[in-house]
């Protein structure tokens, strides 16, 4: 087979277009509940962001060093995780590779989600949920100490246009969209999808504002 200077270049062409898309389909990412990103995530710590740096974790097959951006952080509280404190949070270098370039390492805290690996570090992406801690409601402290983790069975499912409903008793559904125009509404604020004792799934309301259309508010 004679391979030539166009062939070699549609190949190459080829190639790069498939790891674009690769990469596009890597950092595709569903806006979740903070619930589902606290019941689907490893880790989810309270964390005090004290410095980054770019730092080497090793080489890819080609032998090339493997970059990430290292958060150092102080663990202020863990609601999910292994037993030892997370000292370190670790990402990729560019958003385009799915990296979390906008946490700001000046004192600020944050509630942040992500991976463990096996050799115990905690990494994270754009898909992950992070979010400052004094943007955090009461109800949203309060699902990640308790009511998030009664709902780990429960699904929560987006509402993105009318109609749309559940598929099952064990479903929640989330209208933020809808009611609010963006995913950081009133449910995502105030509520928690949590399972009855019949195993049927409800938003759970603390001292939250007055019912809304198209929400569940009955507790369990």
């Amino acid at each position: 087979m004679t391979w030539t200077a166009s062939s070699c270049f549609a190949t190459l062409a080829i190639l790069f277009l498939w790891r674009v898309e690769e990469i596009a389909e890597a950092c595709s990412c569903s806006p979740v509940h903070p619930q589902k990103g606290f019941c689907i995530s490893d880790v989810v710590i309270r964390a005090q962001l004290l410095g980054v740096q770019e730092v080497a974790i090793g080489n890819d097959i080609y032998g090339n060093p493997v970059k990430r951006i290292k958060y150092d952080v102080k663990q202020i509280k863990m609601f999910k995780g292994p037993s030892q404190d997370i000292d370190a949070v670790y990402t990729a270098p560019t958003s385009s590779l799915c990296g979390v370039t906008d946490l700001k390492t000046d004192g600020k805290e944050y509630i942040i989600t992500g991976r463990l690996k096996a050799d115990g570090t905690m990494h994270i992406t754009l898909c992950d949920f992070r979010k400052p801690w004094e943007a955090l409601s009461a109800n949203q402290k309060k699902g990640l100490t308790e009511r998030y983790a009664m709902g780990c069975d429960c699904k929560i499912t987006r509402c993105t246009s009318i109609p749309c409903s559940i598929s099952s008793p064990a479903e929640c559904l989330w209208t933020d969209w809808i009611i609010d125009k963006t995913i950081d509404g009133e449910q995502a604020k105030h509520s928690a999808c949590v399972k009855r004792n019949d195993d049927s799934c409800s938003w759970y309301r603390g001292a939250a504002p007055p019912a809304q259309d198209f929400l569940d508010i009955a507790d369990p």
